[in-house]
């Protein structure tokens, strides 16, 4: 007989509070800001090529995206853009580290469903600072019983979480909307995983979902969870 779940981890950007959404308008406007100096047809990618690259030396986050944005405009403009742009580049991340947290359907009533039963971990990836203020500014921390800002998830950080903060990766469970960091690694710890699509998920986090694994569901938003909750027991 299988164990019951006594932990469950969240993802936050993009699974709790909006996130994408708000990336996107910032690269809309960088291409609105570029587009009378550079042929702006292949920008998205360019942008992207630029991000992956990065990764490793900026991490997740906007701080990392702002200067991934300021080092494309050089590259396709092999140096020309004019410094006003570069300034209004720097003034649209600064903004989105100042935007408001908007919270997503269903999140709050379902956390104050499960904190009574469950022991509810955080785990996100991205800034520090940024992930801490969003958290603050959510009012979603109280339903948490421990947070985790990482630099990356994969199975060993689901492993280490799981085991600090609960009984283990057999008995809990991870929910995002993102297969590649929330949901197949947790899995391949030996959670469970619940995968909750984002219409904007970021291009990077995309991965064939893991249909023939026993531990694998998807729900299309969080309120549809304490019903899941009930069936797997």
């Amino acid at each position: 007989m299988a164990l019951s779940i006594t932990t469950i981890g969240f993802d936050a950007d993009d699974t709790l509070w909006q996130n994408e959404q708000f990336f996107r308008t910032s690269e809309n406007q960088f291409a609105r800001l570029l587009a009378p100096h550079v042929d702006t047809t292949d920008l998205s990618n360019r942008l992207l090529a630029v991000e992956k690259r990065n990764l490793d030396l900026y991490g997740f986050g906007i701080k990392g995206f702002t200067l991934s944005l300021v080092e494309t405009a050089l590259e396709v403009s092999e140096g020309n853009v004019p410094a006003s742009v570069i300034a209004e580049i720097l003034a649209a991340g600064r903004e989105m580290l100042r935007h408001p947290v908007e919270t997503l359907p269903h999140v709050r009533e379902t956390l104050a469903q499960l904190t009574e039963r469950y022991k509810l971990v955080l785990i996100t990836k991205g800034d520090l600072f940024d992930q801490e203020r969003k958290l603050a500014q959510s009012g979603l921390g109280d339903f948490f019983d421990a947070v985790e800002i990482v630099s990356t998830k994969d199975n060993t950080t689901y492993e280490r979480i799981f085991k600090r903060h609960g009984d283990g990766a057999t008995r809990s469970m991870m929910i995002g909307n993102s297969l590649k960091s929330d949901v197949v690694p947790a899995i391949e710890a030996g959670s469970w995983g619940v995968f909750v699509p984002h219409e904007l998920t970021w291009a990077l986090e995309h991965v064939e979902a893991p249909i023939g694994a026993r531990r694998f569901r998807q729900i299309e938003h969080l309120g549809e969870l304490v019903p899941l909750l009930g069936e797997i027991g």
